[in-house]
């Protein structure tokens, strides 16, 4: 019973380390077209201080019609719903790779909303 338990909790510390963090999916997926410096630069818009902003509105980057247009404000909910189905979320949007793991986009999520500006 004993070695049961120690096996059951060390399997279930294994899977909770296995979560990615929200910075290595960043890297993993996002990092190619977005950064998290304010300054534009890449294909993306740049996502420092993305939560709470309201979507296509950061001075510097050319934002499709639809995202303008989205009245979407940047939250968890928001951005969960994005990163899940881009083009679902927002018709017409530029991005076209979201990130279908739930788990993936959870961390990602909770890193974006921690970066500031």
């Amino acid at each position: 019973m004993r070695l049961a338990i120690i096996l059951a909790a060390s399997l279930a510390a294994g899977a909770a380390s296995a979560a990615p963090s929200g910075e290595a999916v960043f890297k993993q997926r996002c990092a190619v077209c977005h950064s998290i410096a304010p300054a534009p630069g890449k294909m993306g818009p740049p996502l420092a201080g993305v939560a709470g902003r309201k979507a296509g509105t950061l001075p510097g980057y050319a934002y499709s019609a639809a995202m303008k247009s989205s009245k979407l404000v940047w939250n968890a909910a928001t951005l969960d719903a994005y990163l899940k189905a881009p083009a679902k979320s927002v018709p017409g949007t530029k991005m076209l790779v979201g990130a279908p793991d739930a788990v993936q986009r959870a961390a990602l999520v909770e890193y974006l909303g921690a970066m500031k500006n």
